[in-house]
């Protein structure tokens, strides 16, 4: 089952002048040359400081790296072209971005009166694995499997130590800087769909989400793919790794999907102890130690990776891919 579910990657990038590294807001002119060779493939975020390149939907890992090599040196060409750079940092190094250059049009305008000043820190950028999976229903309980499995994903693609000229002194400050949106973070647990969907109707209500594209949740059922969306992750700094991060959440959610055809409808896991290990990973990555959440003990962050992997097919057995 592994092998055989399609999955694709959305990867973002920070542009920026290549002689001073700090960011700059040319993202407009690179998309429009990169769009000549990708075409819908690449397309823009919530500012001008960012770009994102695609992938089709992809059945093997070899497909998949080849996309993202490719989408990273369109960009990387483009923004030659006219004179500027892109980096996969999850967080500017270098640079102000306050006040953040929103892209300028009605949904983003309409976002900068919602959320105000947390604009300001809304230039990071994210890798998200798309899955399909088979339908909604099975889509929010395999995202009830993941939830104890994201803290782990934060501590192994960590890549943003550094704010504006800053070391924040954590691994992943992008995972921390999205914590205070309202709609954020681990999904709550759903018990089907219709749960899922009345509880996103009632945030909506709120004023919390300008629509659905702002749910911030690092699991989520798309609102236009038949894909369950894994968003956890910073970008990595290679194509190489993102591809390794895809294949490893096509392993979870295809093991997850398993569970929930049997009938199991995943993990009830403790709130206080999940939002405990988010900051832990976000802080110290995979180098320290992380929380169980069975107990609320500590281990080293790398013996929880290798748990993982070992509750996975090994390498030997997966499908070629």
């Amino acid at each position: 089952m592994t092998g055989g579910l399609r999955f694709g990657v959305e990867e973002e990038f920070l542009t920026v002048d290549p002689v001073s590294r700090v960011v700059t807001p040319a993202a407009p002119g690179i998309i429009k040359r990169a769009r000549e060779t990708l075409g819908d493939r690449v397309g823009a975020e919530f500012t001008d400081m960012q770009a994102e390149a695609r992938t089709t939907p992809c059945v093997t890992a070899a497909d998949l790296h080849a996309q993202l090599v490719e989408g990273r040196a369109v960009l990387a060409s483009a923004a030659a072209e006219i004179g500027v750079g892109v980096v996969a940092a999850a967080a500017p190094v270098l640079g102000r971005v306050v006040p953040a250059a929103v892209v300028d049009d009605d949904r983003h305008r309409h976002g900068d009166e919602a959320y105000r000043a947390l604009h300001d820190e809304i230039t990071i950028c994210s890798a998200h694995v798309h899955v399909e999976v088979p339908d909604r229903d099975r889509a929010v309980l395999v995202s009830n499997h993941l939830r104890p499995y994201l803290p782990t994903l934060i501590a192994l693609t960590a890549n943003s130590p550094y704010w504006c000229g800053r070391d924040t002194g954590y691994a992943s400050w992008r995972t921390i800087s999205l914590q205070r949106w309202p709609v954020a973070g681990p999904p709550p647990y759903f018990t089907s769909a219709r749960h899922y969907d009345q509880t996103v109707e009632a945030l909506l209500g709120t004023g919390a989400l300008v629509d659905q594209g702002t749910i911030f949740w690092d699991v989520r059922p798309s609102h236009h793919l038949p894909t369950l969306e894994i968003r956890v992750a910073d970008v990595p700094l290679t194509a190489t790794e993102t591809a390794l991060l895809a294949v490893l959440v096509r392993a979870l959610v295809g093991r997850a999907l398993a569970a929930v055809e049997q009938g199991d409808p995943g993990p009830q896991v403790p709130p206080a102890l999940l939002r405990a290990a988010y900051w832990r990973a976000a802080r110290d990555g995979f180098r320290g130690a992380a929380v169980n959440l069975a107990d609320g003990t500590l281990s080293p962050a790398i013996d929880q990776i290798d748990t993982l992997l070992d509750q996975l097919p090994s390498p030997g057995r997966w499908p070629a891919s």
